[in-house]
């Protein structure tokens, strides 16, 4: 994006968040809120939007519906609960328990040995946008073998609309991490716990950290850390050139915050720009040529399904998140740290920070891989984690999951 570019995308995304916020009547017009967000990542995501409309709409349409009838992706179901937060938000889980031994397969056998897992619960925590399906390869993978939970955050999946935005109050990663010890003592209220978190889910994972170390030194016995940072996420420049990220960061919170209290009108022309959206969401969550389209437009509907107030509400924590000092709290256990080279939301080298400050742990850094690297190049995820799960004596030793869960365009889903 060149500099005229950026000047042009903030000059428009300033005059629709001064737009919303004076009420003016354009905001009236379904569609004009969505396109302002559109503007604002055009410069990013352009070429691919492009490509998308060159294509006819009724086509796309009709290969979206049956992706989404056909797509096995997200529709792993365990036994749900509830668990609630300090201040009454009603949080949403499930629990895929371990299954007898006779009554694993012979593929599962082979993965993980005849003996019995030991007594650990895996708790999965999912990233910004998403919810606890983001995980379909791993918990596929896992089901059955070892004690798995998997929660939706405040205000995403099924979980309820945070009550803190009833009393004004912004969401903060340090109320994420509290959500994520209401979640563990209502779901795993004893027994060892390997704590897993992708993106701002690993955020929530050092708040729980910041928070409760004694539960840390006492009860996790591993950590696996995906896609995320320990701080300094507002110097992150999203691919783009420095005349279009300075332009971005000085108008996207306002912008949203606009969008945020306008919410019906936007999601109107959300759904009214929503090849745009995907283009956007596409080149945000992977780096791969060939990921199954079943694959991205699963991505789509989760990110989708996330309401425009919601994104606006979470936004503003992570220029606010700083848990570099909760880090110590896992110095001593088996840490895994994984990142996709090519990811432009929290670049790899946030993970190699991680890393740098955590010496034993294990860096892994998956090349043509984005965003949503644990549904891009689930194989690697996957067979990472079940390495970690060994460690912590969760499965048998010389168990491995190698090859399962290609998320390619030319693979079966696992």
């Amino acid at each position: 994006m060149s500099e005229s570019s950026a000047e042009a995308v903030e000059a428009v995304a300033s005059a629709a968040a001064a737009s919303a916020a004076s009420g003016d009547g354009i905001w009236r017009r379904a569609g004009v809120a969505g396109a302002a967000i559109g503007v604002v990542a055009a410069g990013a995501a352009a070429g691919v939007a492009i490509e998308r409309l060159t294509v006819g709409r009724g086509m796309r349409r009709k290969a979206q519906l049956a992706l989404d009838s056909t797509g096995p992706y997200g529709a792993l179901r365990g036994t749900p609960g509830k668990a609630y937060a300090d201040d009454g938000t009603e949080l949403y889980y499930e629990v895929d328990d371990v299954e007898p031994e006779a009554a694993l397969s012979p593929r599962r056998r082979r993965l993980f040995g005849r003996k019995a897992p030991a007594p650990v619960t895996v708790v999965f925590s999912h990233g910004y946008c998403l919810n606890q399906d983001s995980w379909h390869f791993q918990r596929a993978a896992l089901r059955g073998v070892v004690r798995t939970v998997h929660w939706d955050q405040r205000s995403h999946g099924r979980s309820g609309r945070g009550a803190q935005v009833q009393n004004g109050l912004p969401v903060t990663i340090d109320q994420l991490g509290r959500d994520l010890k209401a979640v563990i003592d209502a779901a795993v209220p004893e027994g060892p716990v390997v704590l897993v978190g992708h993106s701002m889910g690993g955020m929530t994972v050092m708040a729980l950290a910041a928070h409760d170390p004694e539960l840390i030194r006492e009860r996790v016995v591993a950590v696996a850390l995906v896609g995320t940072s320990s701080g300094r996420l507002g110097e992150v420049n999203f691919g783009l050139p420095v005349a279009g990220v300075n332009a971005v960061r000085r108008v996207l919170p306002g912008v949203l915050k606009a969008l945020g209290q306008q919410a019906a009108l936007v999601e109107r022309g959300r759904r009214a720009t929503a090849e745009l959206f995907a283009g956007i969401i596409k080149r945000y969550s992977f780096a791969s040529r060939d990921v199954d389209p079943a694959v991205a437009r699963f991505a789509e509907r989760m990110i989708e399904g996330t309401p425009i107030d919601v994104v606006a509400e979470f936004y503003p924590a992570f220029t606010e998140h700083d848990k570099t000092e909760a880090l110590v709290a896992f110095t001593e256990l088996p840490v895994l740290v994984l990142a996709g080279v090519k990811d432009l939301v929290t670049p790899s080298e946030h993970s190699e920070a991680i890393a740098d400050l955590l010496p034993d742990a294990e860096l892994v850094l998956v090349p043509d891989a984005g965003h949503l690297v644990m549904l891009e190049h689930p194989e690697v995820v996957t067979d990472r984690l079940a390495d970690l799960l060994t460690r912590a004596g969760a499965v048998p030793a010389g168990a491995t999951v190698s090859g399962y869960g290609s998320a390619s365009s030319t693979a079966r889903p696992g």
